[in-house]
């Protein structure tokens, strides 16, 4: 059960990073004029055509007759670019922090399920999936006030 979460926590980030996908808010960096209401509405038309809801897995899945978007990475190429972080680093729980690991990469097949689940964890909250640039991205830290 843990997986399908995780892994439906992937997918939405992966959407939610998305340029091309239903927002209720423009991008922040965005200079265009804002959408009008009845290009949110054809946007949404155009989504709700291509995606169906999978309530099992409780995210929406694109239908069969559909391709990706061009461009767009595989979930297994995402994988294995995470899975690469994770085998290079170590996250250090007194510092919170991610510690390069001298030498040679981890064999993460060796690591307990525990161990590999914390980490993915820690690497899910201080990273996030940049899909125009097709990479992972540390995020900025909360600023304390």
């Amino acid at each position: 059960m843990k997986r399908m979460q995780i892994a439906s926590l992937a997918a939405g980030l992966l959407w939610a990073s998305s340029p091309g996908w239903v927002s209720a808010q423009p991008a922040a960096a965005s200079t265009a004029a804002p959408m009008t209401r009845a290009q949110v509405k054809m946007e949404r038309d155009e989504f709700v055509k291509s995606h169906r809801w999978d309530a099992v897995a409780e995210n929406w899945v694109m239908k069969p007759d559909y391709e990706s978007p061009v461009g767009t990475k595989t979930r297994a190429e995402i994988k294995s670019e995470r899975e690469d972080i994770l085998r290079n680093n170590r996250w250090d729980e007194t510092s919170a922090t991610w510690i390069p690991l001298k030498g040679k990469p981890r064999d993460l097949s060796k690591m307990s399920r525990e161990q590999l689940r914390t980490e993915t964890r820690a690497f899910v909250r201080t990273h996030s999936w940049d899909e125009i640039n097709g990479s992972w991205l540390a995020k900025r830290p909360a600023k304390k006030n």
